[in-house]
């Protein structure tokens, strides 16, 4: 027993789930606890992935041994490179049989190997999945996968610094034999192993500190055919148009600013991994897309096929963000023109709004493009749903993330961006209407509404801005309010008289099902300072314990002594000073590879 003390003597022990990691009290390696929310959601999703990886296998070798009973033989199983695959006749079969848009969603795979049974059926072993977490750092996330995701096979854990890998390794053993046998990691560039290991991993984690934008070129030719690639971004100062043009060197499209800019910054992020898959022949296929806590996170799946992109324009727009009012439009990069029986693609044709404004006069401010087809897929997300809910025990963020799934669930899906009924309502300057009575009178107008789990305030429709707008005259009208400067925004839309005559009688579906049964949706954040945190390796002085809060430092915290200099927390393996003019105001900050403050905000 004195020698466990003598070994764990300077480490502190977290659990998170089922895994324990030891972290020394200092910041060489990179912690977050904040992002039990994100390990949560990823676990929940990893868990969907391979339940219906294993249902499209099973679907795909019932076809197959129905087809060759009804021809009366039996497929041939050629060797190729010592992997079984199917005759170029047999496969031709299989994906005939699919609809136009999953040709290519059951793309064979080495990972899975033919036998026959007695009875002369085939079956193909479908392997474990392969994982791959490019950015492990203490490889809390590698280990919970190992230890919480039922029918995984190895799990690799990435890291190229050599700290790291070593707190990497020492949490494998100290997590026992179940994560030995499952857990390896090494030290090494992300993107260099990911080029060197093409199509290996049906799984491929992203987390890093800050932009995802070099690692995703390797991180589409490293997930195999169907395999799962998820992401992280932190750096929404970028994303949401606080440095467009930073935004537009990293990931190709400019932001605008709106209420709906994080909803943008997933649409940014997704429009620029299908970008990267497209050089490879490859498409994606998003499941689900999230905004939570500081960062957005997206889970998509990775597919080949030459004739499945040319469908990548009709998937991006660009968007017409008035400067005075809240509409905005999009405008499609591509379309299709059918003529005999034959498609072609073709240029989007525009513009689709005049130079200025209709609602207000205004001009717009033009970005993208982003992607605007479907961020989530609803079956994915009501079947993790429904796996999570009877396991509360087995999330340490479960409220956080049945909320966030619920919300999603609720969204119109093929709906992008959304508006903010405080802000149209600011517009006009009127005092704003409820949300039951907002949604009841674009129900009653013959659309549809709903919520976005990326802003409380947020809503989602189908009605054209005249219909929103008119809503709002007729509001108005029966709530006058005080005369506005006359070359407002509020005043151009108010002059005009409604075409649409607004019912504000309750409508059934004004409230979801979620509201009805008083679901919390938007939980509050636990406690303070819950949000980034300073960058591994970084000294902590007295500036980013303010702003970030001491919970923010990994409880390395420093302290400053009479001369001014800021020393490590006592107990700390580091012994290192900053001194005042390390210290300096955030204008002169050390700048992180990003062009980012080290302490994002």
């Amino acid at each position: 027993m004195g020698d466990l003390e003598d070994k764990l003597k300077g480490f502190e022990i977290k659990k998170e789930g089922e895994a324990e990691i030891l972290m020394l009290n200092s910041n060489a390696v990179f912690f977050n606890p904040v992002q039990v929310h994100n390990r949560d959601m990823s676990i929940a999703v990893l868990r969907t992935f391979v339940a219906k990886r294993k249902e499209e296998h099973e679907e795909l070798m019932n076809k197959r041994n129905n087809k060759s009973h009804k021809k009366g033989n039996q497929i041939e199983t050629p060797v190729v490179n010592g992997d079984t695959a199917l005759t170029q006749h047999d496969e031709t079969d299989v994906v005939h049989e699919k609809e136009p848009n999953q040709a290519t969603n059951e793309i064979e795979d080495p990972s899975k190997e033919e036998t026959k049974t007695p009875s002369g059926k085939v079956t193909r072993e479908l392997k474990p999945p392969i994982v791959l977490e490019a950015l492990a750092a203490s490889g809390l996330r590698s280990l919970r996968y190992a230890r919480e995701v039922d029918g995984l096979g190895k799990v690799v854990a990435l890291d190229n610094d050599k700290a790291s890998v070593e707190a990497c390794k020492r949490n494998i053993k100290f997590n026992g034999a179940s994560v030995i046998s499952k857990v390896e990691a090494h030290l090494a560039d992300a993107r260099v192993y990911m080029l060197t290991h093409p199509k290996e991993f049906d799984v491929v984690d992203l987390d890093p500190y800050g932009s995802p934008s070099v690692f995703l070129d390797s991180a589409v030719q490293a997930v195999a055919d169907g395999g799962l690639l998820m992401c992280t971004a932190t750096d929404l100062a970028v994303l949401c148009g606080t440095n467009g043009e930073v935004c537009y060197s990293k990931y190709g499209s400019y932001p605008v600013r709106g209420k709906y800019c994080h909803e943008m910054a997933l649409r940014i992020l997704l429009a620029s991994i299908e970008s990267h898959a497209n050089r490879y022949k490859r498409y994606i296929v998003p499941v689900l897309s999230v905004f939570m806590d500081f960062y957005v996170r997206v889970f998509v799946r990775v597919f080949t096929s030459a004739s499945e992109i040319k469908n990548a324009p009709l998937k991006l727009s660009y968007v017409y963000q008035c400067v005075g009012c809240d509409s905005f439009h999009l405008q499609s990069l591509g379309r299709t023109v059918t003529k005999n029986n034959s498609v072609k693609y073709a240029p989007g044709i525009g513009p689709v709004v005049p130079q200025e404004c209709s609602d207000c006069g205004k001009k717009f401010n033009v970005g993208g493009p982003i992607y605007s087809a479907p961020i989530h897929d609803q079956d994915w997300v009501l079947s993790t749903l429904t796996d999570v809910r009877p396991m509360k025990d087995r999330y340490p963020a479960y409220n956080k993330i049945t909320s966030v799934l619920t919300t999603v669930s609720e969204e119109l899906h093929d709906i992008p961006l959304f508006f903010s009924l405080h802000n149209i309502s600011g517009t006009v300057k009127c005092t704003s209407p409820s949300a039951v009575m907002f949604r009841s009178a674009v129900i009653n107008a013959g659309y549809q509404i709903s919520s976005s789990h990326c802003n409380p305030l947020g809503l989602k429709s189908d009605a054209p801005w005249d219909v929103i707008w008119d809503i709002m005259r007729c509001w108005v009208k029966n709530h006058p309010i005080k005369e506005q400067p006359r070359d407002s925004a509020g005043t151009a839309i108010l002059s005009k008289s409604p075409q649409l005559e607004a019912n504000f009688s309750r409508a059934v579906a004004a409230l979801s099902k979620a509201q009805m049964k008083k679901v919390n949706r938007f939980l509050p954040n636990p406690e303070s300072h819950w949000g980034p945190k300073v960058r591994a390796g970084r000294r902590i002085t007295n500036k980013h314990i303010s702003l970030l809060g001491a919970e923010a430092t990994n409880e390395a915290i420093s302290r400053q002594d009479g001369n001014g200099a800021v020393t490590d927390k006592p107990g700390s393996d580091t012994g290192a000073t900053v001194t005042d003019e390390e210290n300096e105001p955030s204008t002169k900050r050390q700048k992180t590879d990003d062009g980012e403050p080290a302490s994002e905000p």
